[in-house]
């Protein structure tokens, strides 16, 4: 949760500079493909003698993720948004995902369709028997098409990066949280999506 909160603490840091300045909105989703992944577990199995596990593979794996944001244009090329939704990651568990997000457009004529990069960061809570806090990271860019005055559609691409902490499961037995000494898991996966922006 420290991250979640510092998340917040700098959207409340955020929100003077944003005086005066355009409300955005909108939704997006897309498909995750997971391309490599690994985790270290170090735990006390049900017999008692103490698990050191290490796995870092090369797979491919789907999900899927959805968002709602809001922000703020700050000017015509800089956009500063909040992310939050739900999404999977790999075989592990589903996540609330929340971020800030800083988006940077490229254009010549504002009222036409135009160029994106950008890159956000944020942490979340994982779905599972133990909740616990995740950390997740994207760079990508890609394609706004204008529909009306203030709409627009959007087409990204994007590199994401996911930490989490996995369930784990010993001869079909949960091991309980406080038998666990490590659980660290992470992913890389690429991200294909589509928003739209008001």
């Amino acid at each position: 949760m420290k991250r979640l909160a510092i998340i917040l603490l700098l959207v409340l840091a955020a929100i003077p500079m944003t005086a005066g300045k355009r409300l955005t909105w909108g939704l997006e989703w897309g498909y995750v493909g997971t391309f490599f992944s690994g985790m270290h577990l170090n735990y006390f199995s049900p017999d008692g003698w103490r698990a050191d596990e290490t796995l870092n593979e090369a797979c491919f794996l789907s999900n899927g993720e959805v968002y709602a944001h809001i922000g703020w244009d700050l000017d015509r090329k800089w956009n500063l948004s909040i992310y939050a939704g739900y999404c999977g990651i790999q075989k592990l568990h589903h996540s609330i995902p929340v971020s800030l997000r800083a988006t940077r457009y490229f254009q010549e004529d504002e009222k036409g369709d135009r160029w994106l990069i950008f890159m956000d960061a944020g942490s979340g809570i994982s779905i599972k028997s133990h909740p616990q806090e995740i950390f997740t990271s994207k760079i990508g860019g890609g394609y706004s098409l204008r529909l009306s005055s203030e709409t627009y559609l959007n087409f990204i691409a994007a590199l994401r990066g996911t930490y989490t902490h996995a369930d784990i499961e010993y001869a079909g037995e949960m091991i309980p949280y406080d038998r666990i000494n490590r659980n660290n898991a992470y992913g890389c996966s690429i991200s294909l999506g589509i928003s739209l922006s008001f």
